[in-house]
Protein backbone atom coordinates (compact mmCIF):
# COMPACT_ATOMS: atom_id res chain seq x y z
CA UNK A 1 0.00 0.00 0.00
CA UNK A 2 1.59 3.66 -1.17
CA UNK A 3 2.29 5.81 1.43
CA UNK A 4 0.51 9.36 1.69
CA UNK A 5 2.76 12.17 2.71
CA UNK A 6 0.79 14.70 4.28
CA UNK A 7 2.22 17.98 4.62
CA UNK A 8 -0.23 21.13 6.32
CA UNK A 9 -0.70 24.05 3.99
CA UNK A 10 0.34 27.75 5.24
CA UNK A 11 -3.14 28.67 6.17
CA UNK A 12 -3.82 25.38 7.94
CA UNK A 13 -0.60 26.14 10.06
CA UNK A 14 -1.72 30.06 10.40
CA UNK A 15 -4.91 28.51 11.52
CA UNK A 16 -3.97 26.40 13.87
CA UNK A 17 -1.78 28.86 15.41
CA UNK A 18 -4.17 31.73 16.32
CA UNK A 19 -6.75 28.83 17.37
CA UNK A 20 -3.73 27.84 20.07
CA UNK A 21 -3.25 31.47 20.92
CA UNK A 22 -7.35 31.95 21.46
CA UNK A 23 -7.61 28.39 23.36
CA UNK A 24 -4.66 29.33 25.52
CA UNK A 25 -6.01 32.96 26.46
CA UNK A 26 -9.78 30.70 27.19
CA UNK A 27 -7.92 28.62 29.93
CA UNK A 28 -5.92 31.28 31.33
CA UNK A 29 -8.69 33.40 31.52
CA UNK A 30 -9.96 32.79 34.81
CA UNK A 31 -5.62 33.55 36.04
CA UNK A 32 -5.46 36.39 34.12
CA UNK A 33 -8.34 37.94 35.71
CA UNK A 34 -8.63 38.47 39.11
CA UNK A 35 -10.90 40.32 41.05
CA UNK A 36 -13.49 43.00 39.56
CA UNK A 37 -12.36 45.91 37.52
CA UNK A 38 -13.31 49.56 38.54
CA UNK A 39 -13.59 51.80 35.81
CA UNK A 40 -14.60 55.15 37.77
CA UNK A 41 -15.67 55.72 41.40
CA UNK A 42 -19.21 54.24 40.21
CA UNK A 43 -18.71 52.20 37.82
CA UNK A 44 -17.05 48.41 38.51
CA UNK A 45 -17.37 45.45 36.30
CA UNK A 46 -17.61 42.49 38.03
CA UNK A 47 -14.85 39.57 37.19
CA UNK A 48 -17.97 37.30 35.85
CA UNK A 49 -18.60 39.60 33.64
CA UNK A 50 -15.07 40.32 31.96
CA UNK A 51 -14.52 36.57 31.82
CA UNK A 52 -17.52 36.18 30.07
CA UNK A 53 -17.64 39.14 27.91
CA UNK A 54 -13.72 37.96 27.00
CA UNK A 55 -14.70 34.57 26.46
CA UNK A 56 -17.92 35.77 23.89
CA UNK A 57 -15.12 38.28 22.41
CA UNK A 58 -12.21 35.28 21.55
CA UNK A 59 -15.27 33.15 20.19
CA UNK A 60 -16.55 35.81 18.04
CA UNK A 61 -12.84 35.65 16.93
CA UNK A 62 -12.67 31.85 16.54
CA UNK A 63 -15.96 31.91 14.63
CA UNK A 64 -14.57 34.66 11.86
CA UNK A 65 -11.24 33.02 11.69
CA UNK A 66 -12.85 30.39 10.94
CA UNK A 67 -15.16 31.70 8.24
CA UNK A 68 -11.71 33.21 6.79
CA UNK A 69 -10.04 29.65 6.65
CA UNK A 70 -13.06 28.43 4.74
CA UNK A 71 -13.25 30.90 2.61
CA UNK A 72 -9.91 30.71 1.32
CA UNK A 73 -10.13 27.08 1.50
CA UNK A 74 -13.43 28.03 -0.97
CA UNK A 75 -10.76 29.88 -2.86
CA UNK A 76 -8.32 27.20 -3.18
CA UNK A 77 -10.79 24.84 -4.25
CA UNK A 78 -12.07 26.57 -7.16
CA UNK A 79 -8.42 27.32 -8.54
CA UNK A 80 -7.70 23.96 -8.17
CA UNK A 81 -10.80 23.02 -10.28
CA UNK A 82 -10.26 25.19 -12.71
CA UNK A 83 -6.54 24.31 -12.99
CA UNK A 84 -7.83 21.01 -13.20
CA UNK A 85 -10.43 22.05 -16.06
CA UNK A 86 -8.00 23.95 -17.92
CA UNK A 87 -5.83 20.80 -17.72
CA UNK A 88 -8.39 18.23 -19.02
CA UNK A 89 -8.90 21.02 -22.29
CA UNK A 90 -5.24 20.97 -23.11
CA UNK A 91 -5.25 16.87 -23.02
CA UNK A 92 -8.31 17.09 -25.21
CA UNK A 93 -6.50 19.20 -27.31
CA UNK A 94 -3.41 17.62 -27.14
CA UNK A 95 -5.20 14.10 -27.91
CA UNK A 96 -7.18 15.84 -30.76
CA UNK A 97 -4.37 17.43 -32.38
CA UNK A 98 -2.24 13.83 -32.20
CA UNK A 99 -5.13 12.27 -33.85
CA UNK A 100 -5.53 14.74 -36.53
CA UNK A 101 -1.63 14.32 -37.19
CA UNK A 102 -2.21 10.56 -37.40
CA UNK A 103 -4.77 10.96 -39.58
CA UNK A 104 -2.32 13.66 -41.65
CA UNK A 105 0.05 11.14 -41.51
CA UNK A 106 -2.40 8.46 -43.16
CA UNK A 107 -3.54 11.43 -45.99
CA UNK A 108 -0.13 11.86 -46.80
CA UNK A 109 0.50 8.18 -47.73
CA UNK A 110 -2.65 8.33 -49.55
CA UNK A 111 -1.51 10.98 -51.34
CA UNK A 112 2.33 9.39 -52.24
CA UNK A 113 0.31 6.01 -53.24
CA UNK A 114 -2.41 7.75 -55.26
CA UNK A 115 0.56 9.72 -57.04
CA UNK A 116 3.13 7.32 -57.39
CA UNK A 117 1.02 4.79 -58.38
CA UNK A 118 0.34 5.59 -61.84
CA UNK A 119 3.93 5.14 -64.03
CA UNK A 120 2.10 5.44 -67.35
CA UNK A 121 0.01 7.61 -69.02
CA UNK A 122 -3.44 6.17 -70.24
CA UNK A 123 -2.94 4.81 -73.86
CA UNK A 124 -6.26 3.39 -74.39
CA UNK A 125 -9.74 3.57 -73.29
CA UNK A 126 -9.41 0.28 -71.29
CA UNK A 127 -6.20 2.14 -69.94
CA UNK A 128 -8.62 5.14 -68.83
CA UNK A 129 -11.09 2.91 -67.22
CA UNK A 130 -8.64 1.41 -64.64
CA UNK A 131 -7.27 4.78 -64.36
CA UNK A 132 -10.73 5.72 -62.96
CA UNK A 133 -11.59 2.84 -61.20
CA UNK A 134 -8.11 3.60 -59.39
CA UNK A 135 -8.98 6.90 -58.07
CA UNK A 136 -12.65 6.26 -57.23
CA UNK A 137 -11.88 3.76 -54.93
CA UNK A 138 -9.52 6.01 -53.26
CA UNK A 139 -12.35 8.73 -53.31
CA UNK A 140 -14.29 5.76 -51.55
CA UNK A 141 -11.40 5.60 -49.02
CA UNK A 142 -10.99 9.20 -48.51
CA UNK A 143 -14.72 10.54 -48.29
CA UNK A 144 -16.14 7.09 -47.12
CA UNK A 145 -19.16 6.67 -49.31
CA UNK A 146 -20.82 4.19 -51.01
CA UNK A 147 -20.07 4.97 -54.89
CA UNK A 148 -18.40 7.97 -56.81
CA UNK A 149 -19.45 9.27 -59.91
CA UNK A 150 -16.45 10.80 -61.96
CA UNK A 151 -18.31 12.88 -65.28
CA UNK A 152 -16.15 14.50 -67.44
CA UNK A 153 -18.70 17.56 -69.25
CA UNK A 154 -18.14 19.56 -72.54
CA UNK A 155 -18.60 23.14 -71.20
CA UNK A 156 -19.72 24.76 -74.53
CA UNK A 157 -22.46 21.69 -75.20
CA UNK A 158 -22.97 20.55 -71.67
CA UNK A 159 -22.80 17.17 -73.22
CA UNK A 160 -21.60 14.33 -71.19
CA UNK A 161 -17.93 13.28 -73.03
CA UNK A 162 -16.77 10.70 -70.73
CA UNK A 163 -18.27 9.43 -67.16
CA UNK A 164 -17.23 6.36 -64.76
CA UNK A 165 -19.13 4.91 -62.46
CA UNK A 166 -17.46 3.06 -59.22
CA UNK A 167 -18.82 1.79 -56.05
CA UNK A 168 -17.59 -0.11 -52.95
CA UNK A 169 -17.19 -3.29 -52.73
CA UNK A 170 -20.47 -5.68 -52.17
CA UNK A 171 -22.37 -2.39 -52.50
CA UNK A 172 -25.09 -2.26 -55.49
CA UNK A 173 -27.32 0.89 -55.93
CA UNK A 174 -28.94 2.18 -59.06
CA UNK A 175 -27.38 4.77 -61.54
CA UNK A 176 -27.57 8.25 -60.16
CA UNK A 177 -28.69 10.84 -62.89
CA UNK A 178 -27.14 14.39 -62.45
CA UNK A 179 -27.90 16.65 -64.09
CA UNK A 180 -24.67 18.72 -66.44
CA UNK A 181 -26.24 22.52 -66.03
CA UNK A 182 -26.21 22.38 -62.42
CA UNK A 183 -23.33 20.66 -61.92
CA UNK A 184 -21.41 23.56 -64.11
CA UNK A 185 -23.52 26.10 -62.57
CA UNK A 186 -22.57 25.01 -59.38
CA UNK A 187 -25.88 24.62 -57.67
CA UNK A 188 -26.57 22.69 -54.54
CA UNK A 189 -27.68 18.80 -55.16
CA UNK A 190 -28.62 17.54 -52.37
CA UNK A 191 -28.49 14.99 -50.78
CA UNK A 192 -25.15 14.69 -53.26
CA UNK A 193 -21.57 16.39 -53.12
CA UNK A 194 -19.71 17.08 -56.11
CA UNK A 195 -16.45 18.65 -56.65
CA UNK A 196 -14.98 19.98 -59.93
CA UNK A 197 -12.26 20.53 -61.65
CA UNK A 198 -10.62 24.02 -61.41
CA UNK A 199 -8.75 24.31 -64.92
CA UNK A 200 -9.99 27.85 -66.78
CA UNK A 201 -8.38 27.37 -70.32
CA UNK A 202 -9.71 23.77 -70.76
CA UNK A 203 -13.24 23.79 -72.70
CA UNK A 204 -13.97 20.82 -70.20
CA UNK A 205 -15.21 20.09 -66.70
CA UNK A 206 -14.30 16.76 -64.97
CA UNK A 207 -16.59 16.72 -61.68
CA UNK A 208 -16.53 13.97 -58.88
CA UNK A 209 -20.10 13.35 -57.34
CA UNK A 210 -20.69 11.78 -54.13
CA UNK A 211 -23.44 10.59 -51.93
CA UNK A 212 -22.62 12.58 -49.03
CA UNK A 213 -24.34 15.13 -47.82
CA UNK A 214 -21.20 17.67 -46.91
CA UNK A 215 -17.11 16.85 -47.10
CA UNK A 216 -14.87 18.66 -44.63
CA UNK A 217 -12.02 20.81 -46.20
CA UNK A 218 -9.28 18.58 -46.33
CA UNK A 219 -11.04 15.90 -48.01
CA UNK A 220 -12.06 18.60 -50.69
CA UNK A 221 -8.69 19.34 -50.77
CA UNK A 222 -7.71 15.67 -51.76
CA UNK A 223 -10.40 15.54 -54.67
CA UNK A 224 -9.65 18.09 -55.92
CA UNK A 225 -6.02 16.96 -56.18
CA UNK A 226 -7.51 13.73 -57.72
CA UNK A 227 -10.02 15.34 -60.20
CA UNK A 228 -7.01 17.64 -61.12
CA UNK A 229 -4.60 14.45 -61.85
CA UNK A 230 -7.87 12.68 -64.09
CA UNK A 231 -8.01 16.03 -65.92
CA UNK A 232 -4.74 16.04 -66.75
CA UNK A 233 -4.62 12.56 -68.09
CA UNK A 234 -7.85 13.13 -69.92
CA UNK A 235 -5.85 15.65 -71.58
CA UNK A 236 -2.97 14.06 -72.39
CA UNK A 237 -4.73 10.69 -73.68
CA UNK A 238 -7.08 12.87 -76.18
CA UNK A 239 -4.60 15.43 -77.16
CA UNK A 240 -3.43 12.56 -79.71
CA UNK A 241 -6.22 11.77 -81.14
CA UNK A 242 -7.47 15.84 -82.02
CA UNK A 243 -9.79 15.52 -84.54
CA UNK A 244 -11.04 19.58 -84.43
CA UNK A 245 -9.61 22.38 -82.87
CA UNK A 246 -11.44 22.47 -79.22
CA UNK A 247 -13.45 19.23 -80.05
CA UNK A 248 -12.90 16.27 -78.18
CA UNK A 249 -13.61 12.77 -79.34
CA UNK A 250 -13.51 9.85 -76.49
CA UNK A 251 -15.36 7.94 -78.52
CA UNK A 252 -12.07 7.37 -81.73
CA UNK A 253 -9.85 6.53 -78.89
CA UNK A 254 -8.73 2.89 -79.44
CA UNK A 255 -9.58 -0.10 -77.19
CA UNK A 256 -6.60 -2.18 -75.87
CA UNK A 257 -6.54 -4.94 -78.28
Amino acid sequence: MKKINFRPTFLQILYLIIFSIIFSFVIYTPTLIKGPAQLTAKLIIKEETIEGSLFCILFIMSILILNLYKHEIDKHKELINKISTEKTKVENRLFDSEQYIGITNVQIQEIKYIFNSIDKFPETKDDLRKAFSFFGERVIGIVNSNWVLFRIIDINTQRTIYEHFVTRQGFSCSYPHVSNKMVIEKQPILPLSYVNSNARNLNILVSCIMPIDKISNDQRIFVQAIINEITKLFVILNSLYYKKENKIFIEDIPDKK
